[in-house]
């Protein structure tokens, strides 16, 4: 019979870790065999198509058993990989809403999943679903398909449908709404006063769509919504959470931002975001880039569990619903055929129907 995990095990599947270096690091391999659910990817970590493949390839090989490889691939300033690397650069999503096709939205999103898929990547933090409300946003701008909530909806439904026919893993972002902030995450603790009626005609109303477009996870705001809870941000807010899930009717995988973003770490200690996360609903935590980091959030949302304040049923529910995303995590990809599905003639002659906008640096590329 099979041994039961064990608790620690257990919560180490809740979390996603970053690393550096192009190949697999003794840090990040060790919390892999303690149990990690997957491995996100950055900048960092890539020096070619060949190398991304090789690379997932290990991680996969090193933990033999499903393991989810995740990675920021919008199109614009937020993408890992670039046509130098040997993959198709598309321009950012505000392109695609200003062209406002849904078939060139599907195909984009199909696109970006065959090339993912190609180098052993199972999931994509896109599609932005933020409404772009806010022409000082530092972080979010032409990220977002469009100031218009049913055309973000419309068009992220799509994109995120392409991916997943793919077999590539969507992820909404920014629950509930990162787009009418002034302030970066990254950097600082946004603050936006919307009540619930602005919420529903505004934010929600593209999670919406991707709810019921099946979107296999979403990914929670670093943001504090006063009216649902004036201390907390979204990521630590049961309120938020209850929102996720009782008002837009989302059942899937709640993926935190990164908790190591300053909008966490200079305002919570880490004794309260990691637990708090878990015990509000999130599912799912990124910490992205410091290995004592990484395991110090996971002994503390253990001690948490065997303390009684997160309930070992709230453990089996994010259990089982990251347990839904890993069916998205597949086999080891094979180097030497990667690069023949990259820049493929289809994927630039698609790529060159959107049109150009400008582009700018992108703040979370480390």
């Amino acid at each position: 019979m099979p041994v039961p995990p064990s608790l620690d095990t257990e919560v180490a599947g809740l979390f996603c870790v970053g690393f550096h270096g192009t190949t697999p690091s003794p840090e990040v391999l060790e919390l892999v065999r303690r149990g990690v659910y997957g491995v996100v990817l950055f900048a960092r970590n890539v020096e070619s198509a060949e190398q991304v493949a090789e690379l997932s390839a290990a991680l996969k090989r090193a933990a033999g058993r499903p393991l989810l490889v995740s990675i920021d691939q919008e199109g614009g300033r937020v993408a890992r990989l670039r046509s130098p690397h040997g993959f198709t650069e598309l321009p950012p999503m505000r392109a695609l809403g200003e062209l406002g096709d849904v078939e060139v939205a599907r195909a984009t999103g199909a696109l970006l999943g065959r090339e993912l898929r190609a180098v052993g990547i199972d999931q994509d933090y896109a599609p932005v679903v933020d409404v772009d409300t806010n022409p000082a946003n530092p972080v979010i701008g032409d990220r977002s398909f469009s100031r218009d909530p049913a055309v973000v909806g419309r068009l992220g439904a799509a994109l995120a449908a392409g991916l997943q026919g793919e077999g590539v893993a969507a992820c909404a972002k920014h629950f509930p709404g990162h787009g009418d902030t002034s302030q970066d995450s990254h950097k600082d603790l946004p603050r936006l006063p919307h009540a619930r009626a602005r919420l529903d005609e505004v934010e929600l109303q593209p999670f919406r769509a991707l709810a019921r477009a099946g979107v296999a996870s979403v990914m929670t705001a670093h943001v504090v919504f006063e009216p649902l809870d004036a201390v907390r941000p979204a990521t630590l807010a049961p309120s938020v959470m209850r929102l996720l899930r009782e008002d837009v009717g989302y059942d899937g995988c709640a993926i935190s931002d990164d908790l190591e973003m300053k909008a966490v770490t200079e305002h919570f200690s880490l004794e309260e975001v990691a637990p708090g996360a878990v015990a509000a609903g999130v599912d799912a935590l990124l910490v992205c880039h410091t290995a004592s980091m990484q395991h110090q959030a996971i002994d503390l949302v253990r001690a948490a569990v065997e303390g009684g304040s997160i309930p070992r049923q709230r453990l089996a529910e994010a259990r089982a619903r990251v347990e839904r995303l890993l069916r998205f995590a597949g086999p080891p990809p094979d180097p030497a055929v990667a690069r023949a599905r990259l820049r493929t003639a289809d994927h630039l002659a698609l790529a060159a129907r959107i049109p150009a906008l400008a582009a700018g640096n992108d703040p979370t590329a480390a």
